[in-house]
């Protein structure tokens, strides 16, 4: 007897995985919140050089605006310059300030004036992160995704030896912990610290609760259910936007974002273990502990009728039950090492593609508050589409045209010019709606893909690559220095080559959830598999092998 009939006995689909949803919903609006935060405590608002040295120089009786005529250089466009100032008032561009081009400057003597109007407090106003240290704001971002990177690899061996709902709670109260200190930082330096461990503890709620809620849910919702809780992630990234508008000091924004974890730890008493996880590791009693409450939650009565504790011990064979899996495991046999190649890149290019999208939330010809917001907004009818797009056409299909789609995407902006910005806004927001389909498939794809027995280690690896990507992809927004174009093309080409890759993965539609490393290897020797819903209909066809075509 398989898994998946157990559950059916405890109905796969009821009021106990709607509650067990609804419960991870809480914690998970908080990860895009963080994840996406650089955008607004990074800022650096317009800012020039502070002139009020100068005011014993004959200043005193100009207006501001003359005296910034005479202290700073202007810039092509008419705005002072951010970085230099004058060494000395230069009275003459009173009278003629064409000239100003021609005059010796210096780097700003007293620090700078910053423009307050849309941010009271960011990190660069607060550390002075502006004219040569300004990549250090943009490298905050980067900070935090290399947090998130080490997290993916230490919850996910983790997870797999201990548990889901014991290193939940170790997430839960680090997150808190490590995100309320990073705001209270007295430098850069402590900052970036605790952004970093932030970034790792964070990590352990992103992939956790996607794989509670996959493995406690029956084989035909899982399309559902995996749609469902990526909703959290796009309400919680609308809500960041009206967060930020409201908060414009970096400290405070940080406190409210991590609010919800505080109401997360108090109902994670009510959060069930995977019971599939249990009864691969033969903690069997456990098991059925959880999945008794699930059958009376969901009123079938006759559970204990139908099904004794006794039973769940034939469940899932496992030929090294005392075995500790690592990742070493993941490419130690052929099919399972394709497999981990095969995920791990286009994980990486789902990221790298995302964020380098999302965290570009400017030169469109709208403020960041309003452009994040229409970003964030168009996730949710793009996941309804990717909704019935894994139904009918399938995981790898729906994973390979989103991410190529999205590349097309950014090839058109590439080739557009920039004065019509209308143009190029909307098919910016259409990109960023196809890259979130495209995050939110290779999720619950992957989770399909993996055992059992090493799911969340095989999730600790492809969030490893997803999070490298991420750290990388403001590193490669920088290279518009060199050349204005060169992020863009990075990013589209990253798209298309990885869509490509994901054309090599077996597809899972329909197909039981693997529980051990052998199902695996076994995909080569059985062709077939049958779907949950009905064991004893037709085989359903399905490509088992990375170069088996459908």
């Amino acid at each position: 007897m398989k898994f998946d009939n157990i559950l059916d006995e405890t109905d796969g689909f009821g009021r106990y995985q709607i509650a067990l949803v609804m419960l991870l919903f809480i914690p998970r609006i908080t990860i895009p919140c963080h994840f996406l935060l650089n955008n607004f405590i990074a800022a650096i608002p317009s800012h020039h050089c502070d002139i009020s040295s100068l005011d014993a120089d004959g200043l005193g009786n100009l207006t501001q605006k003359e005296r910034l005529i005479v202290s700073v250089p202007a810039q092509e466009d008419g705005t002072p310059a951010s970085c230099h100032m004058f060494a000395h008032p230069q009275f003459q561009l009173l009278i003629n300030s064409s000239s100003s081009s021609a005059l010796p400057v210096v780097e700003c003597q007293n620090g700078w004036h910053f423009d307050n109007s849309t941010f009271i407090s960011t990190l660069a106003t607060q550390f002075d992160l502006v004219c040569d240290k300004r990549g250090l704001a943009k490298a905050s971002a980067t900070i935090f995704f290399v947090g998130v990177m080490c997290g993916a690899v230490f919850f996910g061996v983790l997870c797999d030896k201990y548990g889901r709902r014991s290193m939940l709670l170790v997430s839960y109260v680090f997150s808190i912990v490590f995100s309320v200190t990073s705001a209270f930082s007295s430098s850069y330096i402590m900052f970036a610290a605790f952004r970093f461990l932030t970034g790792l503890a964070l990590t352990g709620i992103s992939n956790i609760s996607v794989v509670l809620s996959i493995e406690w849910v029956d084989t035909k919702h899982r399309t559902f259910m995996g749609l469902f809780g990526s909703m959290s992630w796009s309400i919680g990234n609308m809500l960041l936007a009206g967060f930020a508008f409201m908060v414009t000091d970096w400290r405070l924004l940080i406190v409210i974002v991590t609010a919800p974890l505080f109401l997360a730890t108090a109902t994670w008493w009510w959060i069930p273990d995977s019971a599939r996880w249990l009864i691969a590791n033969g903690k069997t009693e456990t098991a059925y502990k959880y999945l008794h409450k699930c059958a009376t939650f969901n009123k079938r009565l006759d559970f204990t009728s139908r099904v004794k504790p006794e039973t769940l011990s034939t469940v899932v064979t496992v030929d090294h039950r005392g075995h500790s899996y690592t990742y070493l495991d993941l490419v130690k046999t052929p099919q399972l090492r394709k497999l981990t190649l095969f995920t791990g890149i286009v994980w990486y290019g789902v990221a790298s593609t995302y964020y380098g999208i999302s965290l570009n939330i400017t030169g469109f010809g709208l403020d960041p508050y309003l452009t994040h917001f229409i970003y964030a907004a168009i996730e949710v009818p793009a996941k309804i589409l990717v909704y019935f797009s894994l139904n009918k056409v399938g995981r790898r299909n729906t994973q390979t045209g989103t991410l190529v789609l999205t590349g097309f995407c950014i090839l058109i902006n590439i080739i557009t010019p920039t004065e019509y910005w209308t143009f190029r806004t909307v098919i910016a927001v259409l990109g960023k709606g196809l890259s979130e389909a495209s995050f939110t498939t290779v999720i619950l794809y992957t989770t399909e893909l993996y055992p059992t027995v090493m799911r969340q280690n095989g999730l600790g690896f492809t969030n490893f690559m997803a999070r490298m990507g991420a750290s990388i992809s403001p590193l490669i927004m920088l290279l518009e220095d060199i050349w204005k174009l060169l992020p863009e093309v990075i990013f589209c080409s990253m798209a298309i080559f990885c869509g490509i890759i994901a054309l090599l993965l077996p597809e899972t539609n329909n197909a039981s959830l693997p529980e051990t490393v052998e199902d695996i290897e076994d995909m080569r020797k059985k062709p077939v598999y049958f779907t949950t819903a009905d064991q004893s209909a037709m085989p359903l066809k399905l490509p088992l092998t990375a170069d088996t075509t459908q």
